[in-house]
């Protein structure tokens, strides 16, 4: 799940923000933003400490954490996610790259959860990003005398579902996994309960091991074939079902 918004957004977005990514953290939903001020600081904060899993996407060269304000929550982040970015050690960082790399947090999201908008907004990049992608969009509804409201309001008016509680995206996703249902046969027994516990949300390797009482090669064998087939992808130190 994707939760964006304004980077000088108010503390009513600050609040949604933290508390959606904590709730859908509770419920094992991996969540995504771009690690900005505002509304993508607190995503990742309120998934982290509920425990979670959270990926960051930089609009800088992997070694240029921006802004250098949020280092201690780029740390918390590695310890229970990833942080990426398509821009190798070196590169000079370019004013349009926070724009493009939009597409890159829509891209991993199932969905996107869009707090706080002015019209003119940069956010709007993400949001048309998602509808290209043909990913579930949800938008905050607020005061409509408020500037940070405009641009959601707007986006509730076009194509986005409205959000008031988590509720909202865990039946969407329930209905989307029905709808998805992975096809196991090609599968062997050990792949198959390996893939299970990664769709459960128990990624780490040693655990996954412990639990089946595999063996190293034996995990190893199945989670290649995993990564291969595309039945699940590798974030960090985990693993997460696609």
């Amino acid at each position: 799940m994707a939760i964006i918004g304004a980077r000088r957004c108010t503390k009513y977005g600050e609040d949604i923000a933290y508390h959606a990514a904590y709730e859908l953290a509770q419920h094992g939903v991996v969540i995504v933003s771009g690690m900005a001020y505002g509304i993508d600081a607190c995503a990742h904060r309120g998934c982290l400490d509920a425990g979670g899993t959270t990926i960051a996407v930089l609009g800088t060269a992997i070694d240029n954490l921006y802004p250098r304000s949020n280092f201690g929550l780029a740390q918390r982040i590695l310890e229970k996610g990833a942080i990426i970015s398509e821009y190798g050690p070196g590169i000079e960082t370019r004013a349009y790259y926070f724009q493009i790399r939009n597409r890159i947090v829509s891209g991993l999201a199932d969905a996107v959860l869009i707090v706080e908008a002015a019209l003119n907004s940069g956010t709007f990049g993400t949001y048309d990003f998602a509808l290209k992608q043909g990913k579930d969009i949800f938008a905050v509804p607020a005061d409509i005398t408020r500037p940070m409201s405009a641009g959601t309001n707007q986006m509730l008016r076009e194509a986005a579902n409205p959000y008031i509680d988590v509720s909202d995206i865990l039946i969407r996703f329930s209905m989307n996994k029905q709808k998805v249902e992975r096809d196991l046969s090609g599968l062997n027994e050990i792949e198959r309960e390996v893939y299970r516990l990664i769709e459960d949300g128990i990624g780490n390797a040693d655990e996954i091991v412990l639990r089946l009482n595999l063996t190293a090669v034996e995990f190893n064998c199945a989670i290649t074939t995993l990564e291969l087939g595309g039945y699940v992808v590798r974030l960090g130190e985990a693993w997460v079902s696609r």
